[in-house]
């Protein structure tokens, strides 16, 4: 028979029983679905979290200390202070490197009229807003005379300021942090996220260490390479500058340490891509499970229809016609329920991509991956049954009843 014949014949016989053929379908729809949504749900966080990380600054490079040692004890990577001011100069100097903000970091209390929170109180210098990629909301960034002069002003992120009840009017107003007055010179555009980024207090560096910090070392030194290509020999630089200012002799231990934007992107990109492997894993037993159910209501159709297959037979029908037959109807089963299942994976995709905030993404490769797996299944598991028919001896088959 064509093949045409044989997927007229398929569909016939399919649409004599829908609840049936439905049922049948359910489980081949829900294994794709399951494959196209969790797929795309791990795509798409990999793309929220690299938009996240991107967001951080342009070409970043972030410096921070080692640990700290006391007479029995190691502290946490970062608890030293091994990193000054005199360090983030010596490091603008170097080739590849725009620009530097070096940091203070502490946490006070800050009032603005009847609201108040505690805050995380940065103290940098101009070059912070295009080192981690802030944009002016209202209002103005520090300048050099704010730095130079230790002057009371303050820079104040989104969420700070929705805290506070800031609006851009407030612009000029005084707040309190730690209970002396600082002038509100501009409120950050929000980077969107979760938010920590836009719950910031920054101030002038001079005047965070002269007020809260009094120390000449610095929390992290920020800074922005040239271009993605530069950033490891950058990296490299810094290492060996830092090494010689430091004393490190070669083959000892850095007391600071360097993290790269790519060096983040890549542990999310392999985290990511092992979460959605097994995702996809855990979905394709769905599909196993649809194909079980193939194969057993064919097996069911082939004892039904031994009378028809008999009758066939007798009147010419080789045996790999029946076999045909058969098959083609598991493979309409299959590929009709993996049709509907990419579109209901594609729907919730849309949907779980909206609701979380990274948006729709749609991989191709993933609906023609899904789409040649549910093929696959309907083959594996219709070729028994169809063999069953093909080998029916037509006497016996014409004496069932």
């Amino acid at each position: 028979m064509k093949l045409g014949d044989l997927w007229h014949l398929a569909i016939g016989r399919l649409g004599t029983g829908k609840l049936r053929t439905a049922l049948t379908m359910l489980g081949v729809i829900i294994g794709v679905a399951s494959v196209v949504a969790l797929v795309s749900v791990g795509q798409g966080a990999t793309k929220g979290i690299s938009d996240r990380l991107n967001a951080l600054g342009t070409n970043l490079v972030t410096v921070n200390p080692g640990f700290s040692r006391g007479s029995a004890t190691r502290g946490s990577f970062g608890s030293a202070t091994t990193l000054t001011l005199d360090d983030a100069s010596a490091i603008a100097g170097l080739d590849g490197v725009v620009a530097v903000a070096p940091q203070l970091s502490t946490s006070k209390l800050v009032i603005a009229g009847s609201q108040n929170e505690t805050a995380r109180i940065v103290g940098t210098t101009p070059a912070y807003l295009s080192v981690f990629a802030y944009d002016m909301w209202t209002g103005s960034f520090l300048n050099g005379a704010s730095v130079d002069h230790n002057l009371r002003v303050a820079v104040i992120g989104a969420t700070t300021a929705d805290n506070l009840s800031l609006t851009d009017s407030s612009i000029g107003s005084t707040i309190y942090i730690a209970g002396l007055p600082f002038q509100l010179m501009g409120i950050l555009q929000s980077k969107g996220g979760t938010g920590t980024d836009d719950d910031v207090v920054i101030v002038p560096l001079s005047t965070a260490r002269e007020l809260f910090v009094g120390s000449s070392s610095v929390s992290t030194i920020g800074l922005s390479a040239t271009s993605q290509d530069s950033i490891p020999t950058v990296s490299a630089e810094i290492t060996a500058l830092l090494e010689q200012r430091h004393g490190i002799v070669a083959g000892g231990t850095d007391d600071f340490s360097i993290t790269t934007q790519a060096q983040l992107l890549g542990t999310v990109s392999s985290v990511s891509d092992l979460l959605t492997f097994l995702l996809a894993g855990i979905a394709s037993i769905s599909l196993l499970v649809g194909g079980i159910g193939i194969m057993n209501i064919m097996l069911v159709s082939v004892r039904e229809r031994t009378r028809e297959i008999g009758i066939r037979k007798a009147i010419g029908a080789r045996g790999r016609d029946i076999l045909s037959q058969f098959l083609v109807e598991a493979l309409a089963l299959s590929i009709a329920g993996g049709a509907i299942g990419i579109g209901v994976g594609v729907a919730a995709s849309y949907g779980i991509g909206v609701y979380a905030g990274w948006g729709f993404v749609f991989n191709p490769i993933t609906v023609v991956v899904a789409l040649g797996f549910s093929l696959i299944v309907g083959i594996i598991f219709g070729v028994w049954p169809a063999s069953q028919a093909a080998r029916l001896d037509p006497v016996v088959a014409l004496r069932y009843e």
